[in-house]
């Protein structure tokens, strides 16, 4: 799984890093389908201001940067791709001037009829979150970056990879 770089501590409360990069090759390997679901939250919850618990990142809870309105409405991390009001909510809270993003910056012109799965559905809309995330922040589109562990695309895209949570 990708790692974010901290862990929550009075030492390091007003430093919270990110170290996961978002790059092109890491969006391409979310669209692709290429990684876990875990692997996608994790990037989407450490920018929304969530937080490992434990060293090796198995469990995450809000940390002091977390909104109120994702505070309220998700106490715990949300499961971005099997939980479609968390998917729903991200999908809202991008901004319309950032919504054709994937489409500009990726080429991406989304998923023929045949590949219209909500795992990858929902994949798009975390893509295209993480791309208004860099966008509001001024910050560019790198090509090259770290990838998340490399997976198989899955045979049968409802069920997704092996510890793949069920899509709701």
């Amino acid at each position: 799984m990708i790692r974010c770089g901290y862990i929550l501590s009075e030492s390091n409360l007003s430093t919270l890093l990110l170290t996961s990069s978002l790059s092109r090759s890491l969006f391409e390997q979310i669209l692709e389908d290429r990684c876990s679901d875990r692997d996608v939250c994790e990037l989407i919850w450490q920018r929304l201001g969530y937080v490992p618990l434990v060293k090796d990142g198995s469990s995450w809870g809000p940390g002091p940067l977390l909104s109120d309105e994702w505070r309220t409405a998700f106490p715990e991390p949300p499961q971005i791709i099997a939980e479609r009001p968390a998917s729903v909510r991200l999908t809202r809270s991008i901004a319309k001037q950032h919504k054709q993003l994937l489409k500009q910056q990726l080429g991406f012109a989304g998923y023929r009829i045949g590949e219209l799965y909500p795992r990858r559905t929902r994949r798009a809309t975390a893509v295209s979150w993480l791309l208004a995330w860099l966008a509001e922040r001024g910050e560019p589109l790198a090509d090259q970056g770290p990838l998340a562990p490399e997976l198989p695309v899955p045979q049968d895209p409802v069920q997704g990879h092996p510890g793949d949570l069920p899509v709701q």
